[in-house]
């Protein structure tokens, strides 16, 4: 047989039993589609961790106080290391780092907003003006800190959307008088709505660094976030950090400094890991699948037993009849991997219409794979009624009819 005979073949053997075919091409379009679904669900994850670490700012090396360690505990370091605690003078030193181009300190807390009778608990973020800068922060009204000097800082606000809503209403905010704690502050600004991995600003107070440590009685910091100038220049940032602050406390690293870059290439290896084994379980319905098309195809050898008998009568080979059965085990195979590719973009576009937020795309390699490995499953299952269907004495089978 010539390979439009082989097609040919394979076709009316397909469509001589339809609801058979249905069930087969069902089967393997959901082994296909699975994979789809599950690696979009799997890479989308991935992309939004790795936006919203992106959206936390550019070229980002954080600063927290004490020192994180992986060799186990030392007991002399317990005696001897006292961890120091983060201050505004660190922070404004960090400035001199020819690698850094803007430093934000941050100290933080939970304290009450008032204001025309009512009252209601918030995030309280201390820092200076360069955070808005640095973490990309836009602003829905008014303005963001003014510059000066950190230790002092003026009596004023930036306050989040959902509270100026819920604290004034239909009325201006900005230029109001608000009461946070037992000091009285300024709106001079209310920050864009936004809700992530990062702060939910939402739910946000932000007001100068030092008023913010006089309101909780403390002069440390939670942590200083430093830009450097470039992308190149992160790990150069880093190291000046580093021994910055070890100039400044007496020679201890007793601080962690981790980057941006560092977080997200972590997640971004955990999450791509993730994706490679939801797709492996995924897989397992195509093996379902496949040994589903080997007995749907060994049965087809039992009832076209005669029909085979008469195409040995007529000079077709063994190879002839089994490249018969492979072509049909292939085009059953073949329009259930298409038919789940479609089903399984149809899934991710639904996940994405139902969650705008989440970039719920199937990776190129997932659709590939899935129509190759249903492919291959289906050819590989079908081997084995195929070499039976090419094994069978001609005159037994005609006898069959």
């Amino acid at each position: 047989m010539r390979a439009p005979d082989l097609i040919r073949f394979a076709r009316d053997a397909a469509a001589g039993n339809p609801l058979r075919t249905f069930l087969l091409v069902l089967a393997m379009s959901i082994g296909v589609a699975a994979v789809v679904v599950l690696t979009a669900l799997g890479d989308g994850a991935r992309r939004y961790v790795v936006n919203e670490f992106a959206s936390i700012g550019t070229n980002l090396v954080i600063v927290l106080p004490g020192r994180s360690e992986t060799g186990g505990f030392n007991p002399g370091n317990a005696i001897t290391n006292t961890t120091r605690d983060l201050t505004i003078d660190d922070a404004l030193a960090l400035l001199r780092g020819s690698a850094v181009h803007r430093v934000a300190p941050l100290a933080v807390g939970t304290s009450e907003i008032s204001y025309g009778g009512r009252l209601r608990e918030v995030f309280v973020a201390g820092t200076n003006v360069h955070y808005q800068e640095i973490r990309r922060q836009k602003m829905a009204q008014g303005r963001f800190l003014s510059g000066g000097d950190w230790r002092r800082g003026a009596a004023e606000a930036i306050i989040g959307a959902k509270i100026r809503d819920e604290l004034f209403g239909a009325q201006p905010a900005l230029g109001q008088l608000v009461r946070i704690g037992d000091r009285r502050f300024r709106v001079v600004g209310v920050m864009a709505s936004s809700q992530g991995l990062g702060m939910n600003t939402d739910e946000t107070v932000v007001v100068p660094v030092a008023l913010a440590q006089a309101m909780f009685n403390s002069n440390t910091l939670f942590r200083i976030l430093v830009e450097a100038k470039s992308r190149e220049a992160i790990e150069t940032a880093k190291t000046q950090v580093i021994e910055i602050i070890k100039q400044r406390h007496e020679g201890e690293e007793d601080v962690t400094v981790i980057t941006q870059d560092a977080v997200l290439s972590t997640f971004d290896k955990l999450l791509g890991t993730l994706t490679l084994a939801v797709a492996g379980i995924a897989a397992i319905s195509l093996a379902v699948a496949g040994i589903l098309v080997m007995n749907v195809m060994l049965v087809s050898v039992t009832q076209r037993t005669a029909e085979i008998g008469l195409l040995k009568a007529l000079g077709a080979t063994g190879g002839t009849i089994r490249a018969a059965f492979l072509t049909e085990a292939a085009m059953l195979s073949l329009a259930g991997a298409i038919l789940g590719f479609l089903l399984g973009h149809a899934g991710a576009g639904a996940i994405r219409l139902l969650y705008p937020v989440y970039p719920a795309y199937p990776p190129d390699w997932a659709a590939l794979a899935g129509l190759g490995t249903a492919l291959v499953t289906g050819i590989v299952f079908g081997v084995l009624p195929a070499r039976r269907a090419a094994r069978l004495d001609p005159v037994e089978s005609l006898a069959k009819r």
